[in-house]
Parts: structure tokens; sequence; C-alpha cells
């Protein structure tokens, strides 16, 4: 006899799902703080051995040694978010949450898993100390673990936001299904940013971040673009550029959300949020020219980046609530403004 297949109560609220993800995220500002710093101060080889330190959980004089203190809370951090993840996923399970939210859970096992890896290759493919400058391997695997590092807090958004009373019982603040380009503009934002912190990662781990030293012009002499190149100076030049652009999309998506009622009801502080962060990221970006690469100032420079990602694919992700949950209501929607009962009625006929 065959079992009957499992019930799930999509509009069931679990606070403790929702809070548990909310603490994790919490957690992980802390982590990319100390990864950051890591960076910041060249500190990243600070121990030639992985997954231990020295041999050690505890290596002698870690305390002591700005170098050692921040490598080793770093990885002590990124265990912990680990253990987390693992325990928001057999969460979900034990909640008997939706297949969605199981899924969620099972791929920030992965990626949490994938990003320690990669955290680890850096090392162990850098196991001399070389210059990492020269050494192309240990170099890429480190931009990928600072790039993955973004995804899984996207993730990790996605999972808290998904288990949000307001997503699951308040339709993501939404009263009638908005317009498919708030998406739309929402993931080319989205995208252009991710792109950015991607020129960045590969910025700060060329220690390139200095290769233009004065800030809004690229040169002392007031050239907008920098008379001579080689590859710090340009991709250091492409991150300013990619400024540019990811400003002109937060914008754009903001004047999308503020132009359409609906959206801009769900959506406006957010929107607002946004735009302060972005100037914020301006700001920050400036100063560590400004303090000649304060690594404090640097670090915080790379922590607004994901915390402007994050608020961006939240908003992002909030507004393709009814696509996601109910797509049938989205094939026939209208680009204005329409009841969500008319939605239902069209998507029913």
């Amino acid at each position: 006899m065959k079992s009957k297949p499992e019930a799930f109560d999509y509009t069931a609220y679990k606070p403790f799902l929702f809070w548990f993800g909310f603490c994790a995220l919490i957690w992980i500002t802390f982590l990319l703080y100390a990864g950051g710093f890591t960076t910041s101060i060249r500190a990243g080889m600070a121990f030639l051995d992985w997954p231990l330190s020295n041999g050690s959980i505890n290596p002698e004089g870690w305390l002591e040694n700005e170098d050692m203190m921040a490598e080793h809370s770093h990885r002590l951090l990124g265990a912990v978010m680990g253990l987390l993840s693992v325990a928001l996923c057999v969460t979900a399970y034990a909640q008997k949450a939706s297949p969605r939210i199981r899924k969620l859970g099972i791929w920030l096992v992965i990626l949490v898993v994938t990003q320690g890896l990669l955290g680890g290759l850096r090392v162990k493919l850098d196991a001399l100390n070389l210059d990492i400058d020269h050494n192309l391997y240990a170099q890429t695997f480190a931009v990928a673990h600072g790039t993955l590092a973004q995804i899984f807090l996207c993730l990790l958004v996605a999972f808290t936001v998904m288990n949000s009373k307001s997503w699951i019982q308040r339709k993501a603040g939404f009263t009638v299904a908005p317009s498919s380009s708030v998406g739309f503009f929402g993931l080319i934002a989205c995208l252009t940013i991710i792109l950015q912190l991607i020129i960045g990662a590969v910025m700060r781990h060329s220690y390139a971040g200095l290769a233009i030293t004065s800030f809004p012009y690229s040169h002392p002499d007031g050239y907008w673009i920098p008379p001579a190149f080689n590859f710090k100076v340009a991709i250091h030049f492409a991150h300013r550029v990619g400024g540019i652009v990811v400003s002109i999309a937060i914008i754009a998506f903001t004047m999308k959300i503020w132009r359409e009622s609906q959206s801009r009801k769900a959506l406006g502080k957010s929107a607002i949020a946004l735009i302060a962060l972005l100037g914020v990221q301006i700001y920050l970006g400036a100063m560590v020219i400004w303090t000649v690469r304060n690594p404090h100032v640097a670090t915080f420079h790379m922590l607004n980046g994901a915390f402007l990602l994050s608020i961006c694919w939240m908003m992002t992700l909030r507004s393709l609530k009814f696509r996601l949950e109910a797509p049938h209501l989205f094939e026939r929607a209208p680009e204005t403004d329409a009841p969500l009962g008319a939605l239902e009625k069209t998507g029913h006929a």
C-alpha cells in the first residue's frame, strides 16, 4: 500500500525557523568582517596548515599576534557558521517546513562546506607562504572564497525571508501583484552588485586598492582616466567604473519601485535604506583612498557592499513572491496594478 504524500501547510508561520535564520544572519556579519579584515591586513597565511592552526584548535599566542588572531578568529567563526547551517537544515526538516525551505537548507550546507574547502585550498596551495601576487592558483581560490561568501549570504537571506511572517501570511507586504518589471530591475541590480563584488575581490587579493592614489580623479594631475595601465591599475579602475554601473542599476530599481504604488507601499522604506547604503558605500570607497587604505575602513567598505547586496536581494525576492508561489497567476498578469482577486479569477478561468 502506497503511503500518502506528505502535506505541507504553506500558510503556517514557524517563528523558531525564522528567528534561527535571523540569528545566523547576525553571525555571518561578524564572519564577513573577520574575513575582510584578514584580507585587509594580509593575514590569510598567518597559519600554514589547515583545518587546524599550527596543529591546534587553540594555537599558542594567537590572542597576542594580530595576524594570527584575525585568521584564527575567521576560522572559528566559519566553523560555527558551518554548524549553524547544518542546524538550520535539520530544523527545517524537523519542523516539516515546505520543500522549498528544505532545499534551501540543503544548499546552505553544500555551500558552507564548499566555502570551507575553498578557504582551505587557498592555504594548501600557498603552503610555502609564497607571494600571492605571483601564485595564480592560490589567488584564484582566494577570490572564489570571497565571492562564494556573498552567494551564501544571499541564500541565507532567502531562507530567512521565506520563513518570515510577512512572506507567509502577508504576501511579502503586497496586497496586489507588482509588475514583473520590478523583479527584473531588481535582478539586474543584484547581478551588477555581484559582478562588482567579484571585481572588488580580485582587486583586494591583488593588493590593488591603492593602485590609483587619488579620488575622485584617477590621477593626481586631475585625469579621470589613468594615463598608464597595468593589471593593478586596470582592475582598480574597473572597480570604480563598476561602482558607477551599480549606482545606476540601484537608482533605476528604486525609481521603478517608487513609480508603482503597491511596490512603493511594500518596498518604499527598504528602497530608502538601499539608497542610503549606496551613499555610505561611495563614501567608504573614497575613504579607502583618503586614509591610504586603513584596514578597518577597507573592511567596512567590503562589509557594506555585502549589506547592499543583501537589502537589494531581499527587496527583489519579495517582489517575486507572487511569481514564485503562484506562477500561473503571473502568466496573464498585466504590467499595471491589478487586484489580487481579479488575478486569481483569471488564473483559474
